[in-house]
């Protein structure tokens, strides 16, 4: 009510006719402005005197008209300073959608192409707001109500305090500490300032003390691990602790896609000079049109668990972490093509300094003191 009340009120009077819009400067438009006026003024002038009119009734004609023309070339300058005005206005009152039209190529237009892109900056970060809220909402109030509910059947003596219902508990406190590491990670994420602890990393044992780590997940389906590493002896500097976050989150979704009985492959080879490490499954797979789309945050495959009828446990956030730490290392994790289910690729430098790094708020890296999803996480 409040908005269109206020759209109603600023809507211009006159026509906004933009005929300097061409110049591409606003001091070329002022001269112009100048001389078109003087012009004026000087041929109405001439043209009363020339008739007869006298001074007094050539020289009021002369600043009306003058004012006239003004009025005309210096409204179509100003109003998308006008426009921003209004949108600012719309903007506090949490309306999101308004631009500025930006027809000219001086500084006034230039500055109206910032305030739109300044416009869809804010309005994204508004609806990433949103979504964190409702998302976050969501995940944590459904290991809790499940645990409260587990808890008072306890109290009540509806059930007994054996090892099954304990260990359910667990597992959704051990849900609720995952979704509170996702959001610590990615407040660090926002904060840009992370420490990375790079050493030799040999690939053959890391991989599989990842696979015996996701054994308890993949035993609920029956899924085997293949672990292939060539040579043996392949090594790679990385933060252990970072990079196993990444394999852990990767082969907890490939579980949770593999078939019944499956096999996720994890398969390491050097390229060149960078190490490629593989997740695979035999899944449904990721359609080419969502394989960057995953990467985002609060990005899931499964529509009702973005509406919250029917949760898979997935954050959102999985995957975006994932992408971010696997960067950190100056590395790319990537949804690498597959002609049976899904293989996520991890890419790392084969060669780098050792000792700690630190990302600075642009994201850039700064060496220290040397030291001796699948879609359902989207």
């Amino acid at each position: 009510m409040s908005n269109a009340r206020f759209t109603r009120t600023t809507r211009p009077h006159l026509r906004d006719v933009r005929p300097l819009d061409p110049l591409e400067s606003i001091k070329i438009k002022l001269g112009v402005l100048v001389a078109a006026t003087v012009t004026m003024a000087a041929f109405l002038t001439w043209y009363g005197l020339h008739r007869g009119l006298g001074p007094t009734r050539t020289l009021p004609l002369a600043i009306v008209v003058s004012l006239i023309l003004t009025q005309v070339l210096a409204r179509g300058m100003t109003s998308p300073l006008r426009e921003m005005t209004a949108a600012a206005s719309a903007m506090a009152h949490g309306d999101y959608s308004r631009r500025v039209r930006s027809t000219s190529r001086d500084e006034v237009g230039e500055l109206a192409h910032a305030f739109n892109q300044m416009a869809e900056d804010l309005a994204s970060a508004d609806a990433l707001r949103r979504e964190l809220i409702a998302n976050v909402s969501h995940e944590l109030r459904t290991p809790v109500a499940a645990l409260q509910a587990q808890l008072e059947n306890i109290v009540d003596g509806v059930s007994r305090a054996d090892p099954d219902t304990m260990r359910a508990a667990l597992a959704q406190t051990e849900r609720l500490g995952n979704l509170v590491t996702y959001l610590l990670d990615l407040s660090r994420v926002e904060a840009g300032a992370i420490g990375l602890d790079l050493r030799d990393v040999e690939v053959q044992p890391f991989l599989q003390e990842a696979a015996d780590d996701a054994s308890m997940v993949a035993a609920e389906k029956a899924v085997t691990f293949e672990i292939t590493v060539r040579p043996e002896d392949l090594a790679v500097p990385a933060d252990a602790d970072r990079l196993h976050q990444v394999l852990a989150n990767l082969l907890h979704n490939a579980v949770r896609h593999s078939p019944q009985a499956g096999v996720v492959r994890l398969a390491a080879h050097r390229r060149g000079g960078s190490v490629v490490i593989d997740v695979s499954d035999n899944g449904p797979g990721i359609a080419p049109a969502d394989r960057e789309r995953i990467f985002e945050r609060f990005q899931r495959g499964n529509a009702q668990a973005r509406t919250g009828q029917s949760s898979t446990g997935g954050t959102g956030l999985g995957l975006a972490i994932a992408r971010w730490a696997v960067a950190l290392h100056g590395g790319t994790l990537d949804v690498a093509a597959a002609e049976r289910g899904c293989t996520m690729r991890i890419t790392l430098p084969g060669q780098a300094a050792r000792g700690s790094v630190v990302a600075d708020r642009t994201g850039s890296e700064t060496p220290g003191e040397t030291n001796d999803e699948t879609p359902e996480e989207w």
